[in-house]
């Protein structure tokens, strides 16, 4: 088995940037998730009610906070264009202290995206491991995965949303998706992981699974 992908998500619901190597922290990805977006009365905004969000790029800048299409996170042109996806009053705030997400890491398989024949994407996986056959991946929790000196634990199998319905190029919605994964998956796909070892990982590397 081999790291296939990588993509980091500066911006929780923005789309994310393909990587070729990254620093793994003990919560995740260096710059992942360091900003998310929230509503004028505080409340947090997902692709799940606003699905344009993913029409915004949003890669880490030099000082490991977002850019947003290539601009500064707090910037006048980033606040309209979140406005123009997210509704009046939207903006982008730090994210602040402690992990945002259910886990550090999301890790897909090349075996189970291709057993569900849709856009590995949609899955927002942090880690795509290649050379997974089927679905192997719903034996790993509670194993481990070391790729070079990182390690990673694998909790358990996610249940998915509504975010799995929404094409990342286009956002158009194919609600079918979803139902697939509901029936088909017992609603449970791709794997929440946790860092038990922090170290670099690059596109290629080996993954043994412990």
């Amino acid at each position: 088995m081999h790291v296939a992908e990588l993509w980091r998500y500066p911006v929780k619901s923005l789309r994310g940037e393909a990587l070729d190597s990254v620093d793994v922290l003990a919560d995740g990805f260096r710059g992942d998730r360091r900003c998310q977006v929230r509503a004028g009365d505080g409340s947090l905004i997902t692709a799940r009610t606003r699905p344009a969000l993913l029409a915004l790029a949003a890669t880490m800048g030099e000082d490991e906070m977002p850019l947003v299409d290539g601009e500064p996170w707090h910037s006048d042109h980033v606040l309209a264009a979140v406005r123009a996806a997210a509704g009046d009053g939207a903006r982008v705030e730090p994210s602040g202290e402690g992990r945002f997400d259910e886990t550090a890491l999301m890790v897909a398989t090349d075996g189970a995206v291709a057993s569900l024949g849709v856009d590995r994407r949609r899955l927002r996986p942090n880690i795509v491991v290649g050379g997974v056959e089927g679905l192997a991946e719903r034996d790993w929790p509670g194993r481990q995965l070391a790729i070079g000196d990182l390690l990673v634990d694998v909790d358990h199998l996610c249940e998915r949303c509504v975010i799995t319905t929404i094409d990342p190029d286009t956002q158009e919605l194919d609600p079918d998706v979803l139902r697939r994964i509901n029936s088909g998956y017992d609603k449970l796909f791709a794997l929440n992981c946790n860092v038990a070892q922090p170290g670099r990982i690059a596109v290629g590397d080996p993954v043994e699974l412990r």
